[in-house]
């Protein structure tokens, strides 16, 4: 294996050497006129990438697939995976290849992977690359969730492939998207080997993962790894919550194990507030609904402690009884990191007025109300001494009566200054909201960017007034609704 610092990306390489069950080695498929979008040169300097180099033809070529750097082992990894409550026991990097893996200025071991870069043993009948609209998407969204505090995936780069992939709206733009991750293990990676009855790779994958992501956990504990993985869960779900992101298509092939947010397909941000909220053209049932995502997370975890019950103990009923345990203390967990983020949000210091969370919520929810805007301004209230935002927060409500009962608890319960320092740190002024990035996406297929570079460009400091991007706070108007996102196969 070349030594780390002979390539313009350090690769140093783990996953290659698990054995080759876990993978299949795959080269990326060759396009035709790849042009360079976006390079995120921040995470890429983090990632000790040459960024010269990254932007050069080179460079390009490589975050294209047509060529293969030095150090790279390109592979599609296998795993398994419930969709939507319905096991397939094959799924696999069907459209994705890991180039390989690099350790960060923090000494923090990262997967660099290109979707959209061609057919895989696990494309089931697919053609394995990616239409234009999902690259941007998940470049947009995921950058803004890391500036927004979620753990995430991150967007290192997007490019053209110059030629059209046909999808079911006809034929449009290719893209190749280079995505940045702690790991891209999941769920259904351990349950790609436990449903084969392979307790050794199951074994294996666990203490890789222990070493890799959780090395507190002593070695060969997988009650705690198991603990781990769901408080990891617990937290990432309560800050999407937080924020009225809804993922969209929760299955375990899309539960990272490292705690990170993981394939932004059918997701959103909510406009209006409902508890009830989904956005996924697939998700008939409201599965992956806004208010369900918490419970999912622990039916995705419970997935996961079932893959481990027969190396957590020998006897099966004894392991069955550790697990349970730990899974049942995710509720209690769960709730607290909810509470926490949403006292933050509401100016709460403490939990004695926590029912105020709930009524506020339902107020939301019943006069139809805009999540972010309403907390928005609900900061700059807290310590309102003209009574304009008072009277702007009013104003947004059909009922303007009950709001005003409801606010003047909360105002009681609040101290000024210091519950809008909290609220400050917890509410964005700006979200990507569905239609913007809608927008984006429409113009980039006419072959105008620009849209899609001020959208990411204003979404790096969402906590922050930014004059010149006022016009990206709006909700939408009625006729610019999306109603409906997709997934990018």
């Amino acid at each position: 294996m070349p030594e780390p610092d002979s390539s313009p990306i350090p690769f140093d390489n783990t996953y290659v050497n698990l054995p080759e069950k876990f993978y299949v080695k795959q080269t990326p498929a060759h396009v035709p006129d790849p042009q360079l979008i976006r390079i995120n040169q921040k995470l890429a300097s983090q990632l000790g990438i040459d960024l010269e180099w990254l932007a050069s033809p080179d460079g390009v070529a490589v975050l294209s697939g047509n060529l293969i750097p030095p150090g790279a082992y390109p592979l599609a990894q296998a795993y398994a995976g419930h969709q939507f409550g319905g096991f397939s026991p094959q799924l696999g990097d069907g459209r994705a290849i890991l180039l390989g893996e690099v350790i960060d200025r923090d000494h923090i071991r990262k997967d660099i992977q290109l979707k959209g870069s061609g057919k895989t043993p696990f494309s089931r009948g697919g053609d394995g690359k990616s239409a234009l609209g999902p690259v941007l998407r998940e470049y947009i969204v995921s950058e803004a969730m890391a500036a927004l505090g979620v753990p995430t995936t991150r967007a290192l780069a997007a490019v053209t492939t110059g030629e059209s992939v046909l999808r079911q709206e006809g034929s449009i733009p290719g893209g190749v998207f280079t995505r940045v991750a702690s790991s891209h293990v999941r769920v259904g990676t351990f349950q790609y080997f436990a449903s084969r009855g392979d307790t050794e790779a199951v074994k294996i994958l666990a203490d890789y993962v222990i070493d890799r992501h959780y090395p507190e956990c002593a070695k060969g504990d997988y009650v705690e790894l198991l603990t781990k993985v769901m408080q990891a869960q617990a937290r990432l779900i309560a800050k999407w919550m937080s924020l009225g992101f809804i993922h969209g298509v929760m299955n375990t092939d899309n539960t990272a194990i490292s705690g990170e947010t993981i394939d932004y397909g059918p997701c959103a941000f909510m406009d209006i507030f409902h508890p009830h909220c989904v956005f996924s053209s697939i998700d008939q049932q409201a599965r992956y609904a806004w208010g369900n995502q918490a419970q999912i997370a622990l039916w995705n975890i419970t997935r996961f402690a079932e893959t481990l019950i027969p190396i957590i103990h020998q006897n099966k009923e004894k392991a069955i009884e550790l697990a349970q345990e730990k899974l049942s203390e995710y509720s209690d967990y769960f709730n607290e990191q909810y509470q926490s983020h949403f006292r933050k949000k509401f100016g709460l210091t403490d939990s004695t007025n926590d029912q105020l969370i709930q009524t506020g919520l339902s107020l939301l929810a019943n006069q139809q109300i805009d999540f972010t805007i309403f907390f928005r301004l609900l900061t700059r209230a807290a310590n309102d001494k003209d009574g304009n935002d008072t009277a702007a927060l009013k104003a947004m409500f059909p009922d303007q009566a009950e709001y005003m009962k409801w606010h003047q608890t909360w105002q009681n319960a609040i101290n000024p200054e210091e519950s809008q320092q909290l609220m400050q740190s917890a509410n964005p002024i700006i979200i990507p909201r569905n239609h913007r990035v809608e927008q984006a996406i429409q113009a980039a297929y006419k072959g105008d960017f620009q849209p899609f570079h001020r959208l990411t460009e204003a979404l790096q400091n969402p906590y922050t007034v930014q004059e010149q991007y006022r016009d990206l706070e709006k909700p939408p108007t009625p006729e610019q609704i999306v109603r409906e996102t997709f997934c990018g196969t």
